[in-house]
């Protein structure tokens, strides 16, 4: 019997081993089936209450059921699932909505099939149930969420032929234990058609691959959207308002200290049971409540870059199961983009974690393994790189606290205080349920509804959404066809209402919707919306209410200005608060979108220019530079533009002016553009403007010799 055959029946009689424990092991009749998810299509009639009015509710007296603190996935997980039973329930975030964890995600809703590997090869039934209900969440998130989700084919490429049956096994195992919930089946492809699917991939050694499915999110958007809901149904929740005490009467909470962030304003708040939901920020809430508490949370950093979409095609992604240090990687399809990550490092905790140049470096080694040669992974080709803080801890609840709980744990202090903690983002509303669960039975709450209700309860935007709602946008208002997309899959049925703030353009078409920026979708109208939708800093809009800072963090940058004006038109801002503001979203991408750390590889690349290009480049700087001054201001750029009819505003003078300028002293010399020039060689950067300006200025400057020299000649022969 040849080997190939024997590892192939090898794998059929495990399967059929692992099949039999699962089906005894669990404790339901059947191997799998869950309660079908039931649509819950009443679209909520209540005008959702301005950020204003939810900041004058929490300080109007009331005594809430539930005080939520953390508005992150599991956060507004809570407080959707809390108001829904019929709960008074009260949110607070210090931050933002999704301004932690949430909005740096890999963007994948999964089951987890490294974990179901785990519990097939260790016979692990605590393994099996998280994937199991991971499973089922998943298919819930794309059902009531589905204008911000959908199903993403991922690629597993094998590169040796025993490997084979060894995934296609674990694949189809990851099909059977969801059962009835599985998205769709997967299938192994040949060389052949792997490489027509993902023509960028390896082709030496390769064998074939192996599909499956899992989803995928806009994550800060679908956090908006969940907290969105329980305003609806009526939550009061208030960003940017931090808790900075919590009260105690008998040695019960009661109560916490608010302020608010924005305005500097504290107040008291009653509340009957206090949730922690604050992720990597658990222990210094658990600290609130008992100084001597020890940690639970063992932060840890994962890096995510965006590389442009031509990395990998739009409706596949792609996973390295394992990578030189043991690690996953995926590659993944995202609004145009591509995400590759991540990451798994220890850190600290902080507000503001930063991408580090080794970690990109790492991301883009592993991604240049599995691509063809003709490919080149360049590091300027890094659009925007974050760093996000997983949260994992140790259980509480057991004497042994080391080592490290796989899955969440909800824990109730003596004083009553609730943590939920750990967990990942595709299982936010089963964390939720289970946290609520303990919140009515440590503080005797009375809810209407005893069960959680959120299984199958459709979001904010999910009630009239279609895949083809976006044509009647298209025809009802004159929008861009790739703006009309765009708004419908980031807002849902709640696009409409955006489309009503669009300025008209001026043009014969569209119609309406001014962009922000001209490789992007985003619109005027989405940031007066953005404001509704609780945006209070320029930073909360350009991360987290458009996606632009994640994508492209130099287009986030060209953009800001635009935004900031908008902003300040909505929110009544004083020319010192835009200042203020336009500072701060600057920093934020500066530092956490990966904007300082782009450049710093950029100037840190030695010159490696031959000796004909840099005197060619010397030719280019000072066709530019006619004064001879030695640099280059903003003048003569605006100067060499308009000689071949581009007409700029000084904003984007400064944005052309700020990507060459690495001194910051407001203009360019000739050591700045030697630097550039060899950064593009050696593909640390992908694109300079000012380096195609001064291309086409040398140009301009040979035509116009030219013509000099014909009419000189011209004249001379008339003579």
């Amino acid at each position: 019997m040849s080997r190939r055959k024997l590892l192939v029946g090898s794998a059929g009689v495990a399967g059929a081993l692992v099949a039999g424990w699962a089906l005894s092991a669990d404790d339901k009749p059947h191997w799998y089936n869950p309660a079908t998810v039931s649509a819950k299509t009443e679209r909520k009639k209540r005008p959702l209450p301005s950020r204003t009015e939810q900041v004058n509710n929490l300080q109007a007296g009331h005594t809430y059921d539930v005080l939520i603190i953390g508005g992150g996935a599991t956060g507004a997980g809570c407080a959707l699932d809390a108001t829904t039973r019929g709960l008074r329930t009260a949110l607070v975030e210090a931050d933002d909505f999704a301004s932690g964890t949430s909005s740096r995600s890999t963007k994948l809703i999964h089951g987890g099939v490294r974990y179901l590997q785990k519990a097939i090869l260790q016979l692990d039934y605590d393994q099996y149930k998280m994937v199991k209900e991971a499973l089922h969440e998943r298919a819930n998130m794309l059902e009531v969420a589905p204008h911000l989700t959908r199903p993403l084919p991922i690629l597993l490429p094998v590169y040796k032929w025993w490997q084979v049956p060894y995934y296609w096994f674990g694949i189809k195992m990851y099909d059977l234990v969801a059962g009835d919930r599985n998205l769709k089946s997967s299938y192994y492809l040949s060389k052949k058609n792997t490489l027509e699917l993902f023509p960028m991939l390896k082709s030496d050694n390769l064998c074939g691959g192996i599909v499956y499915y899992d989803g995928q999110q806009d994550d800060a958007r679908m956090n908006l959207a969940i907290a969105l809901t329980a305003a609806r149904h009526g939550a009061t929740i208030a960003n940017h308002v931090s808790v900075i005490k919590l009260h105690k009467t008998e040695g019960k909470l009661s109560g916490a200290r608010l302020r608010d962030e924005m305005t500097g304003k504290e107040w008291d708040v009653k509340a009957k049971s206090i949730i922690n939901a604050t992720g990597p920020f658990t222990d210094s809430i658990r600290r609130m409540d008992d100084q001597n508490v020890k940690s639970i949370c063992c932060p840890s950093s994962g890096v995510h870059i965006v590389l442009p979409g031509y990395y990998s095609p739009e409706h596949m992604g792609l996973l390295d199961p394992a990578t030189s240090d043991g690690r996953v990687i995926f590659f993944l399809p995202w609004l145009k983009g591509t995400i590759a990550g991540t990451t798994d490092l220890p850190c600290q905790v902080t507000h503001n974690p930063k991408p580090t140049e080794d970690e990109i470096l790492f991301i883009l080694t592993e991604v240049k393994n599995y691509l063809n040669p003709d490919v080149e992974v360049r590091r300027g080709d890094v659009l925007s790189a974050w760093s996000g803080i997983r949260p994992l801890v140790s259980d509480p609840n057991k004497p042994d606290t080391q080592s490290l709980a796989r899955n969440h744990i909800v824990h109730v202090s003596p004083s009553g205080l609730v943590t939920i903690a750990g967990g990942k983002w595709t299982t936010y509303r089963a964390m939720a349920a289970e946290t609520i669960d303990a919140a009515i039975e440590s503080a005797n709450l009375k809810p209407l509804y005893k069960e959680c209700q959120t299984d199958g309860f459709l979001i904010e935007g999910a009630h009239g959404w279609t895949p083809t709602m976006y044509i009647r946008l298209v025809q009802d208002f004159g929008l861009e066809m790739e703006v009309a997309q765009h708004l419908a899959k980031s807002y849902g049925d709640r696009a409409f209402a955006v489309a009503k703030m669009a300025s008209m353009t001026g043009k014969r078409w569209p119609i309406i919707g001014k962009k922000i920026h001209p490789e992007f979708p985003y619109i005027d109208a989405e940031i007066r919306y953005g404001v509704r939708e609780y945006a209070c800093t320029a930073v909360d809009m350009v991360a987290r209410r458009l996606r632009l800072a994640f994508l492209n963090v130099q287009a986030a940058a060209e953009a800001l200005p635009a935004i900031v004006d908008i902003m300040a038109e909505e929110l009544k801002w004083s020319d010192a608060e835009k200042q203020k503001q336009t500072k701060i979203a600057a920093d934020f991408l500066a530092n956490e979108m990966g904007q300082m750390v782009n450049r710093a590889s950029r100037d840190k690349i030695p010159i490696n220019l031959s000796k004909d290009e840099i005197q060619t480049y010397i030719k280019r700087f000072q066709i530019i530079d006619k004064d001879r001054k030695g640099y280059v201001s903003i003048n003569d750029i605006r100067r060499s533009l308009k000689n071949y009819g581009e007409d700029v505003t000084g904003e984007q003078l400064h944005e052309i002016l700020k990507e060459i300028d690495t001194n910051m002293n407001g203009q360019v010399e000739l050591d700045e553009y030697l630097q550039m020039m060899s950064a593009i060689k050696s593909g640390h950067v992908a694109y300079s403007r000012f380096a195609r300006m001064a291309e086409m200025e040398e140009e301009h400057h040979e035509r116009e010799q030219l013509i000099k020299k014909i009419s000189v000649e011209r004249s001379g022969g008339g003579l």
